[in-house]
Parts: C-alpha cells; structure tokens; sequence
C-alpha cells in the first residue's frame, strides 16, 4: 500500500509537471506573437516616418526652387525699371529741351509779329499768363466758396432742426378772457348775489369783467390786463372753495391776493429757472422773472419763450462746441428788459442789458442781450446763437398769432418798400412775409445786376423793416421773345 501510494504521487507530480510546461510554452507563444505584432507596428510607423521625411525634403527643395526662381524674377523686374528710369529721364530731358526751344521760337516769333523785342514779348507773355492763372484762381475760389457755403448750410440745417425737435412747446395760448368752472349751479347766484351785488363789487374791485351764461356751469372773467386778469381769478377760485362771498369778503381775499403777487412772481421764476436749466440768479433777477409770465408778445408767453429759446440755444452751442452754459443764460435772460418797457424808456434789449449789468451779470451776458436785435454788435459765437434761439422759438409754427389786419397792412407794407427799387415790375411777399419774390423789368436790370439787386433790398428790409426771424429775398428776370408765323 505505501508503495502504490509513493507511484500516485509520483504520477502526479509527473502531470503536474506536464501542466506546468504546457502552460509555460503557451504562454511564452502568446508573448512571442505579441512582441511580433508591436515589432511590426514599430517598422511600419518607422516606414511612415521615412516617408514623411522624404515628402518633406521634397517641399523643401521645391520651396527653394521656387524662391530662387522669384529672386531671378525680381532681379529682371529691377534691371527693366532702372532701364525705363533712365529712358524716362533722358525723355524729360529731351522736352526740355524741346520746350525751352519752343518758348524762344515763340517769343521771337512774337517780337518779330509785334515789333517788340525779345524782353517786351517775354513780358507780355508772363503777364498773359499771370492773368490766367489768377482767372482760375479766382475760379477755384468761388468754387470752394460755394462748396464751403453748402457744406455749412447743410450741417446748419442739421443742427437747427435737431434742436427744434427736441423742443415739444406748446402753441399760443395767451387770451384776454379766463374760464373758471364752477362746482355747482347754485354757486352762480352765490357770486352774482342779491340784485347783483357781488358781481359789481367784484368787478369794482378787480377792474375785470364777469360772464355769467345760462346753460354754462362756468364764469368768465374778460380783461386784457393780464396781472388784473391772474388776481380776479386767484380771488375767485378761493372765494369759491371758500363759498363765502360777500363785498367785505371779496375786498379782503382781493388785498390778500394782492399782497401774494411778489411769491407768485418768484415761484414762477424759479420754476422757470430749474425748466431752462440755469444756476445762479439772483433773488431779485428771478421776481422779475416771475413778472414775465404776465407779459405776451404776439399772443406767445414771455417767460415760456425764455425757457424754449434758452433750451434750444443749449442744444445748438453744444453741437457747435460753444459755451453751453453761456449761451442758455444769455438766451434765458434775452428778453427779461421787456418786464420794465412800460415803466422806463429804451428798448427791451438796452434796459435788459443795464439790469443785467446791475445784477453782476458777465459782459459776455450783457453784450447778448444787448446784440439780439442787432442794436449793438455781438461780440462773441454766443451772442450770434441767442439771435439764432430766440427767432426760432419766436417763428416756429403756432407760437404766435398775429391780428389779420394787422398782417395784410405789414405784407402790403413790405410789398411797397420793395417795390420803390428801381428795375422792378411786380413785388410778391409769400411764406407769411418769410419770403418775397422779385420781379424786374429784363430791359433795366442785367443778370450781373440780379445778385446786387437782391442784396441791395435785403439790406433795405433789414435797416425799414421790423420783422422776427429771417426773409428770403428772390429777385427773377426773365427776357421772353415772341414771334407769330404768317
């Protein structure tokens, strides 16, 4: 037994032993085979490797070739500008020559036609060349002027217009009469009172008018003073809310109302002062300020005529890269002389002037003041642009109104200060006297005359005519002959 045992551990470890040797070969296959495939790998990326080398020397060598060839190419380019340099310069000599050759010819040509000599028709000949060359320089000047003059125009038009339509100001709006509604209809009999005592007490009082209408739950008080106008209806409007209204309490709410005009005249100017966007007025300045909202021009606000002209003046100085703040003060203080015209004599731009100099205005303010209807000259791009602000806010559409009668007597006024001109037939104002066309007569007036004659009116409508804004003058000549064929 022991030794059958001994023989199957024997054989055992035999097939053990074959186990092992078998899997060891297979192993060791397996590890040959994949060293064979990475071998081969490796030769094959080595080849590709090779290759790309190759390809790339053989770019390289084209490369080379390549430049060398645009070298010889550049070379041949630079021998055959040299040789047309030289060619060229031989020709200018040439000509040169040829021209000083022509111009003896031709001087001695004219010294022997003219009986002058060499030196007379040298000097002829320089002066007719002179002569030329200024005619197209005055030529060439005229054409810059005139592109120049459309250049500006074209950017004038783009800033004026882009300040007018930034501006949202309302139409005329100034009326000698108010309307003042009222709560209830029983607040009527209130205010006419027994047998009609309130009312004529009222109107005593206020010097203003009262308008009671049958079906109209409204009164209207009618005066063309404005400051009587403004205080009867401040006194009526709290009589009302009150609704005590008797002659003692109307005479008492009256002086009251009175007596508050100074701080509504200052309120009225401060709120102006923060619209236009001014700083540093004085307290005094800005009660006269207030005072012009009670003034009108035409049917347009005063006070609200400084504000837009001062808020356009801003808006064009800033285009221009002028003096914004200057240039809105200015504009806002324009016209604040016309809040004493009825106390002083002058003009409202000479007693705006002095009050502003009186105030501690600069001399830049008080010369644009001074210069907005051209009575003194403006001494600064400033003053030119308070003239400019102030005719548009005063022409733009709406913002006056003008009395019709009034209107046709200015038009035909106008006509007739043209029409004394010598040369003219027929005189039109068109555009609301913006424009007016000029006829003449083509027998009296020649074209060269046409553009002094244009000028000579414009310059006569200027100093004998009063007119806000700008008038275009147009002088037309027109020769028309006629013929009838039998």
């Amino acid at each position: 037994m022991p030794q059958l045992i001994a023989t199957v551990a024997t054989l055992a470890l035999l097939l053990v032993s074959l186990l092992l040797v078998f899997y060891a070969r297979r192993e060791a296959e397996a590890i040959r085979r994949s060293v064979a495939a990475e071998t081969q790998g490796t030769r094959e990326e080595a080849r590709d490797l090779v290759s790309e080398a190759q390809r790339r020397e053989e770019r390289v060598a084209q490369r080379e070739k390549d430049l060398a060839a645009d070298q010889r190419a550049a070379q041949t380019y630079a021998r055959s500008l040299e040789e047309r340099a030289a060619v060229v310069a031989r020709d200018e000599r040439r000509l040169a020559s040829e021209r000083d050759a022509i111009g003896e010819q031709t001087r001695r040509a004219l010294a022997e036609t003219a009986g002058l000599s060499a030196a007379e028709a040298k000097e002829q000949l320089r002066a007719h060349l002179v002569a030329e060359a200024k005619e197209e320089a005055r030529a060439d000047v005229r054409r810059i002027e005139r592109q120049a003059k459309n250049s500006a125009d074209r950017r004038v038009r783009e800033i004026l217009v882009g300040a007018m339509q930034r501006q949202a100001a309302r139409t005329s709006a100034e009326a000698a009469a108010t309307w003042i509604d009222l709560p209830s209809d029983d607040m009527k009999g209130r205010i006419i009172g027994r047998e009609g005592r309130n009312i004529r007490a009222f109107e005593s009082i206020t010097g203003v008018n009262v308008l009671v209408e049958e079906g109209v739950n409204a009164v209207q008080l009618s005066s063309f003073d404005v400051e009587r106008r403004e205080v009867a209806e401040i006194t009526l409007r709290e009589l009302i809310d009150d609704g005590r209204i008797h002659p003692h309490r109307i005479e008492s709410v009256y002086h009251a109302v009175v007596e508050g005009a100074q701080a509504r005249h200052l309120e009225a100017g401060l709120d102006a002062i923060e619209a236009a966007g001014v700083r540093g007025i004085t307290e005094d300045m800005c009660v006269t300020l207030g005072r012009l909202r009670l003034r009108s021009s035409y049917g347009q606000n005063v006070l609200s005529h400084l504000v837009e002209a001062a808020q356009i003046a801003g808006d064009i100085a800033r285009e221009l890269g002028a003096d914004v703040e200057l240039a809105t003060r200015a504009t806002f203080l324009h016209d604040i002389g016309k809040a004493f015209t009825h106390e002083r004599p002058g003009t409202h731009a000479t007693l705006g002037a002095a009050y502003a100099r009186d105030n501690g205005e600069a001399d830049e303010v008080v010369n644009a003041i001074a210069a907005h209807h051209d009575e003194v000259p403006p001494a600064t791009l400033e003053a030119l642009i308070v003239q400019v602000a102030d005719a548009i806010s005063a022409s733009r559409p709406g913002a006056r109104r003008d009395d019709a009668d009034a209107y046709i007597e200015r038009m035909e006024n106008l006509e007739k200060l043209v029409a004394e001109h010598h040369g003219v037939s027929k005189v039109i104002a068109m555009a609301a006297g913006r424009e007016v066309r000029v006829v003449v007569e083509p027998d009296e007036v020649d074209d060269a005359g046409v553009q002094a004659l244009a000028r000579t009116i414009a310059e006569h409508i200027s100093s004998d005519f009063s007119f806000a804004g700008e008038i275009k003058v147009t002088v037309i000549r027109e020769l028309r002959a006629d013929a009838v064929a039998g």
